[in-house]
């Protein structure tokens, strides 16, 4: 239980990865603020597999692109579970659609900005200031950040990049604090995301193309979160780390 009386806020927590962490954060123990926007049935299951895994958890709706919203977040937050909050996982965002420059206007590429990269300085900038030494922030990127993505990926590739080096400079600001920054740069993951925008066949051309052979599962992504943002990895902020079955370097 090695998260055992400490509070998690996880973005974009009810269903695929979000939820995964969720349910993995509460089975060591951790109090669960699950936020969601849009979907309170896949919210209220994501409760209710964090209590099946013998983790509390509560939902809270926001939208983590307004401020107003974000601030309500960790009020509840707050007074659900104590004035502390302990970890915050950036996992909220999305590629909205896959659009080539020519296709693409200012306010498609904003709105691509905003959900992935504003949300999470935003969700930063609230729970900060409630965190004490030895709390933790993982953010999540993406493979995209590093290699441009795939067909019409540049707004989301390019949100994501941002939020690599958002890590960097966040953890250079916080070490101090003793508060730790990092983010993961998942690559082919079976969730609902790749559903949306990725056909069958590439899907199945990335998995050939990765050295073990497959796409990766939300569950490791989760066991990842887990490890970056406890004791064990005390000694690591800064990183963006790699989990893609090989598929890239960096």
């Amino acid at each position: 239980m090695k998260f055992a009386g400490k509070t998690a806020i996880v973005t974009g927590g009810s269903r695929d990865i979000g939820r995964a962490v969720c349910v993995k954060l509460g089975s060591e123990g951790a109090n669960v603020v699950i936020n969601y926007n849009s979907n309170e049935a896949d919210a209220d299951a994501a409760v209710a597999a964090v209590e099946a895994a013998g983790g509390k958890a509560i939902k809270v709706k926001a939208d983590v692109t307004k401020s107003a919203d974000v601030d309500a977040l960790v009020a509840a937050a707050r007074d659900a579970f104590g004035d502390h909050i302990h970890i915050l996982v950036n996992n909220a965002g999305g590629m909205v659609a896959r659009k080539k420059l020519g296709e693409m206007d200012e306010e498609f590429f904003n709105h691509v900005m905003q959900l992935n990269l504003t949300s999470t300085f935003m969700t930063c900038k609230a729970v900060v200031p409630h965190m004490s030494k030895g709390s933790a922030i993982v953010n999540l990127a993406s493979l995209a950040g590093r290699d441009g993505g795939g067909g019409g990926a540049i707004a989301y590739a390019t949100s994501k990049g941002a939020v690599m080096t958002f890590t960097r400079g966040l953890a250079k600001e916080l070490g101090p604090d003793g508060i730790r920054v990092n983010a993961l740069c998942p690559g082919m993951i079976a969730t609902t995301f790749h559903d949306t925008f990725t056909p069958d066949a590439a899907r199945e051309n990335v998995a050939n193309a990765t050295p073990l052979k497959r796409q990766g599962k939300a569950e490791e992504i989760a066991d990842a979160v887990a490890y970056l943002a406890s004791d064990e990895a005390s000694f690591v902020t800064g990183v963006n780390l790699d989990i893609n079955g090989g598929l890239g370097y960096s």
